[in-house]
């Protein structure tokens, strides 16, 4: 393909092909093996009902989180929060000798729940089920909280409690901090990129300057 059509220089995929064939061996392995499936599991489900349940919550929860967010920092927000929900999860279970899938999915759904409800304590919220019985938000969270917390302290298996747990204490300290620690201070990080893909502009695939 690079001979039909030629690509820049800056090229995203070649930048991320060099620091690939930068990594040993052994740093390949590793990198493998711990963040894809991490990264990956955020897709995943355990059932189709499973699946089904986090979608709706995700629907319910996607314009509140998108108006406090923007569509660049959920995107990037629900990745982090679907490989650091698995971590937790990693650890807990190494912790407790229980060897089972982890899946960070519903971590992932909880930090944006959790987020919502952070920002927006009095909203109002309804079971599906149950539409004429409403709850506040931040009622809701503090029940959730509760419910996992028991759950892993009591080693019940009916949810991944503490990828739960982790999603949700993310959500909460992300937009209680980490927006303004992170998102807000990433322009040096963009900066270093654009630099990085910009550099030596007249060498290669007909790159260009600014």
């Amino acid at each position: 393909m690079d001979k039909i059509r030629p690509q820049k220089r800056g090229d995203f995929r070649k930048q991320v092909n060099r620091w690939w064939s930068s990594l040993t061996e052994g740093q390949r392995t590793v990198t493998g093996v711990l963040c894809s499936p991490m990264l990956l599991s955020t897709f995943s489900h355990f059932s189709l009902f499973h699946m089904a349940a986090n979608m709706y919550v995700l629907w319910s929860f996607s314009t509140s989180i998108v108006s406090l967010l923007g569509c660049e920092q959920f995107i990037a927000v629900y990745l982090s929060a679907g490989v650091i929900s698995t971590f937790v999860s990693y650890v807990a279970k190494m912790a407790t000798g229980r060897f089972e899938p982890s899946l960070g999915a519903s971590g992932a759904i909880m930090t944006v729940l959790a987020a919502v409800c952070t920002k927006m304590p009095e909203a109002k919220l309804a079971i599906i089920f149950l539409p004429v019985f409403t709850f506040t938000a931040g009622s809701a969270l503090k029940a959730i909280i509760a419910f996992d917390t028991a759950g892993l302290a009591l080693g019940w298996r009916l949810f991944d409690h503490a990828a739960h747990l982790g999603g949700a204490l993310f959500g909460m300290w992300y937009v209680t901090y980490g927006h303004e620690l992170i998102w807000k201070n990433r322009e040096p990080l963009v900066k270093a990129w654009h630099e990085m893909r910009t550099k030596n502009p007249g060498k290669g695939g007909g790159g260009r300057s600014n």
